[in-house]
């Protein structure tokens, strides 16, 4: 296949067993770790956990991205659409109260042929929020809940730290997408989503005054109780971020005070984090589990 699906539409060549293009992923969904994840946002991962499958490649390839494992280094085992599909009743077996697709942009072409028949919970669109209005049209019906981030306002912080300066035009346009497939959101009697968006941002170090322009950017794009919200404070630097000044610390509890205030002050809908989750023992062990 010759590949479009994400903003950079860079063309790129993919077979069955290689491909070109940034996210260097395979036309085969390339898979890492699938399981029960109970660190998502409590909507998404209840009291039993998420049903996750972590999708290799990434077309955003941020630096200081915690899944470089992944996403960076490209581990993780091609599968066929099928043994993905049985991967999703696995997970339902486990009593997972969704799937959720973890950046699962580059492999939509797979994803909407997967999902044409329903499965019996919520399906996870979880992306970076670098989605083509396109291709999330593809998976219109197939898609329960989008949980996308919200990273970048400002073009130039978009091209310093993902290379992809078009973000913030590309992810708003996404996210009003996606609110428009779901309408708003929805809660069943346990508070798990049914429906509907839930919009992450992470606050960056030094960062504080382009947190507070997502957030309003939210609070005016969407009427209240539209959207969900997820203020995100567990930014430890990885890769290449520990080189760069800027973005070579953790988060400072003023920091994540002034953006948890403001989140407050707009009234959002929504959730914040604890500081202690910026710890490497909240990622996943990518080692195939589940594959």
């Amino acid at each position: 296949m010759v590949c479009n699906l994400c903003p950079r539409r860079c063309g790129a060549l993919r077979t069955d067993t290689a491909g070109e293009g940034l996210c260097g992923m395979p036309a085969l969904p390339v898979v890492a770790r699938a399981a029960l994840h109970p660190w998502e946002e409590p909507p998404i991962s209840g009291t039993r956990g998420s049903g996750t499958v972590f999708f290799s490649g990434c077309s955003l390839q941020c630096v200081f991205c915690q899944n470089e494992a992944i996403s960076h280094d490209n581990f993780g085992k091609a599968i066929s659409p099928s043994r993905l599909r049985e991967i999703f009743y696995e997970l339902i077996a486990q009593e997972a109260h969704n799937i959720n697709l973890v950046n699962p942009t580059h492999f939509s072409h797979v994803l909407s042929r997967v999902l044409s028949e329903p499965l019996p919970v919520p399906v996870v669109w979880n992306s970076g929020g670098y989605d083509r209005v396109e291709t999330l049209r593809a998976l219109e019906g197939k898609v329960q809940v989008y949980l996308p981030d919200l990273k970048y306002l400002d073009r130039e912080t978009a091209r310093t730290c993902s290379g992809a300066p078009d973000y913030p035009e590309a992810a708003t346009a996404a996210i009003r997408e996606m609110v428009r497939q779901t309408g708003p959101y929805e809660l069943d009697g346990e508070g798990l989503l049914k429906k509907g968006v839930l919009i992450r941002h992470l606050v960056l170090p030094g960062r504080v005054g382009e947190a507070k322009a997502v957030m309003d950017w939210v609070a005016g794009a969407f009427p209240p109780y539209t959207v969900l919200f997820s203020l995100m404070s567990q930014y430890t630097p990885f890769g290449r971020a520990r080189t760069m000044p800027s973005l070579d610390r953790p988060l400072r509890k003023g920091e994540k005070r002034a953006a948890e205030e403001y989140l407050a002050a707009l009234d959002l809908d929504g959730f914040t984090q604890e500081l202690l989750s910026a710890d490497e023992g909240f990622i996943p062990p990518f080692d195939l589990t589940g594959v």
